[in-house]
Formats: structure tokens, sequence, C-alpha cells
């Protein structure tokens, strides 16, 4: 892994966070006071800032876990039942960013997916301005096909369509059946590939964000490229995984 594990669930906090503890006057750790325990007001930073790393993608899953769950047990809001309702309150608000970025961070595609959000890219946001504007229109989604799966895409769908159709007259084509299962096993073999391809591009990532913290220039035109890389990885294994979703529909009919 290109991370170093973190040696405390405390490392490094957000320069909003050096502060001191509003019950004690310590100076604090970032989610709450080393010195007295008390849940400190939540502070507005990004998930990666909030376990106290850089915004780099090879993350260390396990050290990530590990620290996930010593902030649980200091950070739930049973523990503070007989606080304070503003300490309730800001211990109820830390445990849901907790969650919130343990859920991302832990997960490879959504972890890339908030990065990219971050440096600008709204994939979500994309998405579903897409299907809103389908049902407006009455259209159909349009997906753009990887040109490397033109051909066997064209070949799928109409063996898709044959098959509904033969549900639909309550026949089946065991034959036809065997072939659909045998393209649906090549789409996730694909889709596995594609994310192993955007695992080298996270090293290229992660190596451009550690140039920059030990001080070496990069310029916007490159975090343009290596986000664009990325992008384009996700997408085409976005639209596998759709595929695949699509396959099982008819397959389940």
């Amino acid at each position: 892994m290109t991370n170093s594990s973190l040696t405390t669930i405390t490392a490094k906090p957000a320069p909003e966070e050096t502060q001191s503890c509003w019950s004690c006057g310590t100076m604090r750790a970032a989610h709450f006071c080393e010195a007295c325990g008390k849940v400190q007001p939540p502070a507005p930073v990004d998930y990666f800032t909030f376990f106290g790393l850089l915004r780099k993608l090879d993350l260390d899953v396990v050290s990530l876990e590990k620290d996930f769950y010593e902030l649980s047990r200091k950070l739930h809001p049973d523990l503070n039942a007989q606080a304070g309702s503003q300490e309730q309150e800001w211990s109820l608000q830390q445990s849901s960013l907790l969650n919130d970025a343990h859920r991302i961070l832990k997960d490879p595609i959504k972890r890339t997916e908030y990065l990219l959000k971050l440096e600008g890219v709204e994939l979500e946001e994309q998405s579903k301005a897409a299907t809103e504007q389908a049902r407006s229109t009455g259209e159909i989604k349009k997906q753009i096909v990887p040109p490397e799966l033109l051909a066997e895409v064209f070949d799928l769908n109409m063996q898709l369509e044959e098959l509904r159709a033969q549900k639909k007259l309550g026949e089946d084509d065991p034959a036809l059946i065997e072939e659909i299962g045998n393209q649906k096993r090549d789409l996730e073999e694909k889709q596995e590939a594609l994310l192993d391809e955007l695992k080298n591009r996270w090293k290229m990532w992660d190596g451009m964000i550690q140039r920059e913290q030990n001080g070496q220039p990069v310029s916007e035109e490159e975090r343009r490229q290596e986000r664009d890389k990325m992008l384009d990885v996700l997408n085409r294994r976005n639209y596998i995984r759709n595929l695949v979703r699509d396959v099982n529909a008819v397959l389940e009919l």
C-alpha cells in the first residue's frame, strides 16, 4: 500500500480543528479532547481529513477499520447520553460524519468517485441530471458504449431481446440462456480488470499528491489529466456494471 498505517486516530487535524477544548481548555484532538474526553464540535472537513488522511486513494483499509472502531467507541451517542443537549448533538453529528466517511472511504469505487467530486467532477449529479432529462422527454437515457464493446453489446442486446420475447411466451431456449450466461461472465471479468486498471491510476494520483507534499509543484493540467483518466475508467466500469445488472434482470424474469 502506498499510504502508511495511521498510528493514531487523531493524526493531523485540519487547520480549523487546531483549537482548545471548549470544556477544559486543553489543545484538543480533532473530534474529542484527549485530556477530558469531551466530544468537540464537528469541523467542516472532507472525509479524508476526518480520518487524518491526505487525499490519496490507495488507502490502508485495515488501518481505516481500526480507526473507525476506535473513534466509534469515543463518539457514540450512547456514551454521551448523560451529557448536556449541546454535547449530545455534537456526538450525533460526529458519529454521523464518522459513519458516512467510513462507508465512502472503505469502498474503492465510492472512494474514487468521492475524490473526483472533491476535485469538481460531479459524477452522481451528472447521472441524476441525465436520468431526469430522459424522464421528462420520454426518451431512453443515453449511454456511451465503450468502443471496444460495441460489437459485443450489440449482439448481447439482440440476445436479451430474444430471451425477453421467449419468456413472454413461456418458452426458454437453454442454448441461448447458456450463451448469455457466458457473456455475463466475460463482462464480470472485464469489470474486475477495470478495477485493477483503476487501482493503477490511483498510484499515479497518489504519486502526484506526494510530490505536492514534498514541495514539488503540480500543474492544474496534470491534475486534470489524472482526473480524466480515472473518470474514463469509472465510466467504462459503470457501463459494464449496468449491463450485467440488465442481464441479471432478464435471466431472472
